[in-house]
């Protein structure tokens, strides 16, 4: 046997024992790797200016704890606390109350009376209940060993930052490719996951502000609501009705008529029109200019996509995961179109 050949075969044993050995672990490593690429670029862009890297590490491994994961945590937290102490008597009061409103429709909108009052007659209010539970038990089960690995993602994310020169240089070395074509690998794979994850963020964080400090006004959790509606505004198009409208019911069936049309006007005018189709683009715009020198255009319904399976397969961290994954493919394919028009 020859000697490669041999050092092949060691090479993927010991391959298989090192995922069995940080097999829980694993996906707290992806995730920290794929943060780290995405983040690559502010990283530089911090790192041009301070010229230390662990002071460099240390900054930008903060700015991720407090703009990405302390919003997950208090959403959790706080969600798994209002779901345990849910008063369930005043949700079967709600869905009685919600009956008596439909029988109140006029029979002039006899088509729309007929489809809510079957839609109601098929909801199970007791199982309704029972489901709502065991979700916030579950939350509450699942936070400890969420703190976990978020701790172990930080911790992680910090080492690959302080040591993201050496160890690019090392899997670039490793690589089959020439240089300049293995540099080129990691810049596109960097630059579109940047654009998706910049993308992301900005669209959580800018909406949820809006929305979060407005409903505050009306005596609600505007930190909780903030940060429901930055998750549901990555979802195209329906993502801030399926908050604001609950809401809205909410206001006409306690008799707030004023306050239901101006909680429908401000997000639909302010959030859905000014700051998402106007103001977001623009902000994007700037921070690529900014941060990532040539942006990538990735289509939003493909993020949203990728998204949605990322997190139905590999579950909460599938955000992350679901983007990479896609960005990583459209990355290849990218170069791929490039040195095929090269040997052309």
């Amino acid at each position: 046997m020859k000697p490669q050949y041999f050092l092949l075969l060691l090479l993927v044993g010991v391959l298989f024992f090192l995922i069995q050995l940080f097999n829980p672990f694993l996906k707290s490593i992806i995730v920290a790797l794929l943060l780290t690429i995405a983040t690559s670029s502010i990283y530089q862009y911090i790192s041009f200016r301070i010229k230390n890297n662990i002071l460099t590490t240390a900054i930008v491994t903060f700015i991720l704890t407090v703009i990405f994961f302390m919003p997950i945590l208090y959403f959790i937290f706080t969600f798994a606390n209002y779901i345990n102490s849910i008063n369930q008597q005043a949700i079967i009061d709600f869905y009685d109350q919600l009956k008596v409103w439909v029988l109140a429709i006029p029979d002039t909108l006899e088509f729309i009376k007929i489809q809510l009052h079957k839609i109601l007659d098929e909801v199970d209010i007791a199982a309704t209940l029972t489901d709502i539970l065991s979700i916030g038990a579950n939350i509450g089960k699942n936070y400890a060993s969420f703190m976990v690995e978020m701790v172990m993602i930080l911790i992680f994310y910090f080492f690959f930052n302080l040591y993201s020169k050496e160890l690019s240089l090392y899997f670039k070395e490793l690589l089959p490719l020439k240089l300049e074509d293995s540099d080129d690998l990691f810049f596109e794979v960097s630059n579109v996951m940047s654009v998706v994850f910049y993308t992301i963020l900005i669209t959580a964080i800018f909406e949820g502000l809006l929305f979060g400090l407005f409903i505050k006004f009306f005596g609600y959790d505007g930190i909780l609501l903030g940060v429901l509606y930055g998750f549901a505004s990555l979802i195209p198009v329906v993502g801030g009705f399926i908050m604001w409208f609950p809401l809205f019911l909410y206001e006409i069936f306690n008799g707030n008529f004023p306050n239901a049309i101006f909680i429908a006007f401000y997000t639909i005018i302010v959030i859905s029109i000014i700051a998402d189709t106007i103001i977001k683009p623009i902000l994007i715009k700037y921070i690529n200019k900014k941060i990532v020198k040539t942006p990538a255009r990735v289509n939003e319904l493909l993020i949203f996509f990728s998204i949605v399976a990322g997190l139905s397969t590999f579950g909460f961290w599938g955000m992350i995961i679901g983007p990479a994954l896609v960005t990583f493919f459209i990355s290849i394919l990218q170069l791929i179109k490039r040195y095929s028009k090269n040997l052309v």
